[in-house]
């Protein structure tokens, strides 16, 4: 069996999306998005009804506040080449700018059967998987990543 490799995370804006502190933000929210749609790799990534960024959706968390993004990428290299490799890197070190790094941040990947996508609720499960258990092969970290088999390697 084949499979992909999705991840979810959570943060909480500083300010709602319309407050002039998030202006940058927003204005690099869909060119980014759409590069991420272009980058080598990239399968799916959660939008709104309208096509826009997952920032838009309601969450399953219940906090208006809160900024979810959920994606499917092939592997971990273009995974990994998109987040840290390209103009996503600006927002990813600027993130203080944008979001209450004293709130409620999370991280999870998680290995899907190539051509299943993730929703909002199994997203919500593997994030509160990992906090409640640590990395395991269903949910985990790149500090502590395993691979489609189970097995547990350095990245």
């Amino acid at each position: 069996m084949e499979y992909h490799l999705a991840q979810a995370n959570i943060a909480l804006f500083k300010a709602p999306l319309t407050d002039p502190v998030m202006k940058e933000f927003v204005d690099f929210l869909e060119p980014v998005n759409r590069f991420a749609e272009e980058s080598k790799g990239f399968i799916w990534r959660l939008k709104d009804e309208q096509g826009r960024s997952a920032s838009y959706i309601e969450s399953p968390f219940k906090d208006d506040m809160m900024a979810v993004n959920i994606s499917v990428r092939e592997d971990l290299p273009s995974f990994k080449d998109f987040v840290y490799g390209s103009v996503h890197s600006y927002f990813l070190r600027n993130k203080k700018k944008w979001f209450d790094l004293k709130g409620t941040s999370l991280f999870v990947l998680w290995w899907l059967p190539k051509g299943e996508l993730p929703t909002l609720e199994m997203a919500k499960e593997k994030l509160d998987a990992l906090e409640a258990n640590g990395a395991s092969p269903s949910a985990f970290t790149l500090r502590e990543f395993f691979d489609p088999t189970g097995k547990k390697i350095d990245v």
